[in-house]
C-alpha cells in the first residue's frame, strides 16, 4: 500500500500509462506527475512486461537470501529455544553464530518472547481474540490471604503470625471480556455454586450497563460450581449464554482473566501495606475503575478496555 505522501498510488500509476501510450514523451508526463523519468520509465517498463498486475505494489523483501542461515541451523537455534529456553546470548556460542543472528532467528519463528511459550511443553501458545465486545467472558476466582488489623507490613513478621493462620481467606471473583478486557471484580468469602452464580449475574449487569447488551458465552475453569451447579447453570440459561469449560491444566485457554489476576495482585493486592482487610477490600473499586478508564493496555494499542466498548473495534485493530 502507497504511504500517504506518495506521487503515484495505482490510480496515478494507471494514469501515467494512459498518457504515454496517447503518444506523449514520458519526460514530458513525468513533468506534470511530479515525479523523476526514471520512475516513469520503471512503471511504464512494468505495465509493457506484466500488465496492470506489474503497476501493484512489490514488497521490497529480496527474492533471495544467498547468505541465510541454513535451515538444518535454524531448527538447532529453535530447538534449544523450545527445549532449554536459552536466550540468544547462550544459543550463539552453542551453534556457533552471533547472538544478533540468534534473535532475528527466533524472530522470525516467533520464539523471541519466553512469554509466547507454554514453559513447560515449548509450544508457540496460539493467541486469539473475539470479534466484538459480550462474545467470550472469561471468569476466574482468585485465592487471598485475609490481612489482620494492624497489617502484615505494620505488625511485623513475629507478631503478624500469631494472627496470620486464624484469618483465612478471601475469594476475589472476576470476569473479564476477551475483546476489550473490560474487567468486573468482587470480593467473596468462598467460591461455592451460590456465589458464582450470584456473581455472574451481577457482572453481566455491569458489563450491561458498560454498553455491552448481551454475553453469549462464559469461559471458566474444571471447578466443581462451573461443572456440576445447577445455580449456575440456571443464571447461564437466563442470560442466554452458553458455558465453556477450559482444557485440564490448560491456564492459557483462560489466560486474559488469569494476566487480569496478576495485574490485580500487582496493582490492588499488593500494591500497598494496608492496615486491615478491610481497607483492601475498599480498594478494589478504585483500582478497577482505573483499570478500565485510565490505564493502558499493550493489547489495545495503549488504549483503556472502554474504548473497546465505546468505540467501533476497527479503530483499534
Amino acid at each position: 500500500m502507497s504511504h500517504r505522501n506518495a506521487r503515484l498510488t495505482m490510480h496515478g500509476r494507471r494514469l501515467l500509462v494512459e498518457r504515454v501510450r496517447s503518444g506523449r514523451p514520458v519526460a514530458h508526463v513525468a513533468a506534470e506527475m511530479g515525479i523523476s523519468r526514471p520512475t516513469a520509465h520503471k512503471w511504464v517498463r512494468r505495465w509493457k512486461t506484466e500488465g496492470d498486475a506489474g503497476l501493484a505494489d512489490r514488497p521490497s523483501r529480496p527474492a533471495t537470501t544467498p547468505h541465510r542461515t541454513p535451515a538444518a541451523l535454524e531448527e538447532r537455534v529453535c530447538g534449544l529455544r523450545r527445549t532449554r529456553k536459552l536466550g540468544p546470548a547462550r544459543i550463539g556460542p552453542i551453534v556457533g553464530l552471533p547472538a544478533s543472528t540468534v534473535h532475528r532467528i527466533l524472530t522470525r519463528h516467533r520464539l523471541n518472547r519466553l512469554s509466547w511459550l507454554d514453559r513447560p511443553t515449548g509450544t508457540v501458545i496460539r493467541r486469539y481474540e473475539r470479534d466484538r465486545p459480550g462474545e467470550l467472558i472469561h471468569v476466574d476466582v482468585k485465592k487471598l490471604g485475609r490481612i489482620p488489623d494492624g497489617g502484615h507490613k505494620t505488625l511485623g513478621r513475629q507478631a503478624g503470625r500469631a494472627t496470620r493462620s486464624a484469618m483465612g481467606f478471601d475469594y476475589i471473583h472476576s470476569a473479564v471480556d476477551d475483546h476489550s478486557r473490560l474487567a468486573y471484580s468482587e470480593v467473596h468469602p468462598d467460591e461455592k455454586v451460590a456465589t458464582c452464580a450470584g456473581f455472574l449475574t451481577r457482572a453481566a449487569a455491569f458489563f450491561h450497563s458498560q454498553g455491552i447488551p448481551r454475553i453469549e458465552r462464559v469461559l471458566t475453569d474444571n471447578a466443581w460450581a462451573y461443572r456440576k451447579g445447577l445455580a449456575w447453570k440456571a443464571v447461564l440459561t437466563d442470560l442466554g449464554a452458553t458455558g465453556k469449560l477450559t482444557r485440564a491444566y490448560r491456564p492459557q485457554t483462560n489466560g486474559k482473566v488469569e494476566r487480569f489476576n496478576r495485574t490485580l495482585l500487582d496493582e490492588w493486592a499488593y500494591l500497598r501495606p494496608y492496615t486491615s482487610n478491610d481497607e483492601r477490600t475498599a480498594a478494589l473499586t478504585d483500582f478497577l475503575h482505573t483499570y478500565n478508564h485510565h490505564r493502558c493496555h499493550t493489547a489495545l494499542d495503549g488504549h483503556p478496555p472502554i474504548t473497546r466498548v465505546n468505540n467501533p473495534a476497527s479503530q483499534y485493530s
